[in-house]
């Protein structure tokens, strides 16, 4: 895949149906209902803040149900993520392993975290590469959205491009520890289709690249 062929690449994704965003207001367009679908729609009756943590906050919502019946709803709240698919010439994806206490197993992964507050996603997407990495990105694309667990929380994971690399020392937080590696896309693609990769995010990253490679 020539990755230097930024555009083209983003041409395809848009014939594959991504529809790349451009602004903000972009990811808050949903799905347009069909007149012939009921409404599914539910009401909002109250909310309640039921625990707050470090960056997580939880939620009790109350709703009124398109059959009139009300519910519960139990939200997570969270500030917003970013992830970044880092490329090199050689046709290398840059990852990271990373102990997660909440699964008790180091994982593979692409570079990913947490927006601060009033941080843009791209400038964020830039400091956690370069902290995770020690790499900079001469172009950085952004991709697409990722809705991480819709069923139960917010969260949004950015995902983003990174190309024309430039190595440098990484800084990672004082109670981050995470040991980056190149593999070659291919090998990397493999290792997702055949079960060895768990994270969502990095599963979503292969399979675009893949999407990608077949039409370059």
């Amino acid at each position: 895949m020539d990755m230097n062929n930024e555009q083209k690449a983003h041409d395809i994704l848009n014939v594959l149906g991504f529809g790349i965003p451009q602004t903000d207001e972009d990811f808050n367009v949903g799905i347009v209902p069909d007149e012939d679908v009921p409404p599914i729609e539910e009401k909002i009756l109250s909310s309640e803040r039921a625990w707050d943590g470090e960056f997580l906050h939880v939620d009790i919502m109350n709703v009124e149900l398109p059959s009139g019946k009300h519910a519960t709803r139990d939200i997570v709240r969270h500030p917003g993520a970013v992830a970044v698919i880092a490329i090199d010439d050689e046709n290398r994806l840059l990852l990271v392993q990373q102990y997660r206490a909440s699964l008790e197993r180091i994982t593979l992964e692409i570079p990913a975290g947490k927006l601060d507050a009033g941080e843009e996603a791209e400038e964020c997407a830039r400091r956690e590469l370069e902290e995770e990495t020690g790499y900079s990105a001469g172009k950085m694309a952004y991709l697409v959205p990722i809705a991480v667990a819709a069923g139960y929380s917010d969260e949004i994971i950015h995902l983003f491009m990174a190309t024309d690399l430039t190595a440098g020392p990484a800084c990672p937080d004082e109670d981050e520890f995470v040991v980056s590696q190149w593999m070659d896309l291919r090998d990397f693609i493999d290792l997702v289709l055949d079960g060895q990769i768990e994270d969502s995010k990095t599963i979503i990253a292969a399979l675009l690249c893949d999407a990608i490679d077949r039409r370059l």
